[in-house]
């Protein structure tokens, strides 16, 4: 990459007195990403010490500066804005420049492309300590990715502070999703526009309530798990957690009858069924299954396979023959979270040595399965030495959204990332934030990023409302 002679540039640039062949040491890691042409600005700092600093974004025949104050370049929402829709499928150039010791160094540019493909207004996530202990402060919410807006959609302060979990949104829609609580006010609350229907999912059949979910396209019908989960702490070991299933099943919730059904493939004493997800036509239902062990002692034998089984709609019925996409008895690991793209070309999941909750389980990391072709790769480009789980898929199926423990082994962030039509990832990015230390100082972790297509309406109050009543009990149909 060439040098530009930032000394005889027009502006505040300073006169240069030594170049630096390297990046500018930069937090968080910005440097030459894949950006959608609408996000909220990459506000970042250095993480070294210096006096004085400045940086210059420019594209075509715009440029504007912005200087280095409280550890942050502070880039205005208004400018970026603007340059973001003149640069749509142009790269931004990034020019920092530092004074140490009264000396000026200017460091390599480096740039930002770009993309012509959008992205969803909104993300939903859940915060949360990181430790599953401490969940009596938590809350599901929303951000607008085009800024720095945080609103809650549901914070547990509200409800006893009891525990909330597992959102999801039928096709990325903001007025039709479900969440659960737990102990105080428990049940499913199914949200429709601007009405609440709260659920009693236990039955006798099942072994617990409702817990995984994934949306059928066309919005009767929720795959669900049922789990008898636990968990331990390793005295000694990298991976610090265990969750794992001492059983679980998978059922179809019926929304229009208010009834489960299920198939023998999905609901066996001798298996372990988990992790549902429909396909994007929604004839076929992906999910993770193991045979069954003796739990906790043979925890680590655990290792499950990828499978899928047909699913017709009308009939609500399932297929006898079940497809088995990734086998754990022949590549020896263990498969959770499958999400189809939303084209139906790409399944992305997570692999691991072992078990069923990834999230805690350093070597976890994101695989791509060519649903044409039936190749499996390591998703590289994303992938890094901590934990990378839970992840989403954007409505026009070019952005990916992924959970990673990647800054400190500690807090799961939320990252983004383009995938082209081939399947092939761009280098991620967190999530923005306003400063620099946002990461360093929060401290709490993001769960389950979202894409939603625009912003939740429902008002917490109406959501309260419906926590006061008794829950509409559902039947389980075999």
């Amino acid at each position: 990459m060439a040098w530009l002679c930032l000394g005889a540039c027009t502006g505040h640039f300073p006169k240069i007195d030594k170049q630096i062949d390297a990046y500018p040491s930069i937090w968080p890691d910005y440097e030459e990403v894949t950006i959608p042409p609408r996000i909220a600005p990459l506000c970042f700092g250095l993480q070294e010490e210096v006096e004085e600093a400045v940086a210059r974004f420019s594209s075509g025949e715009q440029s504007f500066e912005v200087p280095y104050r409280a550890n942050t370049f502070s880039i205005p929402l208004a400018k970026w804005r603007k340059l973001l829709e003149t640069s749509v499928g142009e790269s931004i150039q990034v020019e920092v420049v530092v004074r140490k010791a009264g000396e000026w160094h200017a460091y390599r540019p480096f740039e930002w492309y770009v993309s012509p493909d959008s992205i969803d207004g909104y993300l939903a996530y859940r915060r949360i300590a990181p430790g599953y202990e401490l969940w009596n402060h938590l809350g599901i919410y929303q951000r607008d990715l085009s800024s720095f807006e945080e609103t809650p959609i549901v914070e547990n302060y509200q409800t006893g502070e009891n525990c909330m979990n597992c959102h999801s949104f039928c096709n990325r829609r903001p007025d039709l999703f479900l969440f659960h609580m737990r102990q105080k006010f428990g049940g499913t609350y199914l949200v429709r526009g601007k009405e609440v229907e709260k659920l009693d999912t236990k039955t006798p059949e099942t072994i617990s309530d409702l817990v995984y979910p994934s949306w059928h396209p066309g919005g009767r019908f929720v795959a669900f798990s049922t789990n008898t989960t636990r968990q331990f702490f390793h005295p000694n070991d990298p991976n610090r957690i265990e969750v794992y299933d001492m059983e679980s099943d998978v059922v179809v919730y019926d929304s229009e009858r208010h009834e489960l059904v299920t198939s023998p493939a999905l609901f066996s004493k001798q298996a372990f069924e988990t992790f549902p997800t429909f396909s994007a036509d929604g004839k076929q239902l992906y999910f993770c299954t193991a045979e069954a062990q003796e739990m906790p002692r043979e925890f680590r034998k655990v290792k499950y396979s990828l499978c899928s089984v047909s699913f017709d709609a009308d009939t609500r019925t399932f297929g006898t023959e079940v497809d088995t996409l990734y086998s754990a008895l022949r590549g020896g690991r263990s498969v959770s979270f499958p999400r189809v793209s939303p084209d139906g070309r790409f399944l992305l999941y997570t692999l691991f040595d072992y078990g069923n909750f990834s999230i805690w389980h350093k070597e976890a990391d994101l695989y791509l399965l060519d649903l044409q072709t039936g190749k499996n790769r390591n998703l590289t480009e994303v992938n890094s030495p901590d934990v990378e789980s839970y992840h989403a898929w954007s409505s026009n199926g070019r952005w990916i959204v992924f959970s990673s423990r990647r800054g400190d082994g500690l807090y799961t962030r939320p990252y983004l990332a383009h995938i082209s039509e081939e399947g092939v990832a761009s280098k991620p990015f967190v999530l923005p934030q306003p400063t620099r230390d946002f990461y360093v100082e929060f401290m709490q972790s993001y769960n389950i990023p979202e894409f939603v297509q625009g912003r939740v309406e429902v008002s917490s109050r109406t959501l309260m409302d419906k926590a006061q009543a008794k829950g509409v009990s559902i039947t389980f149909q075999p």
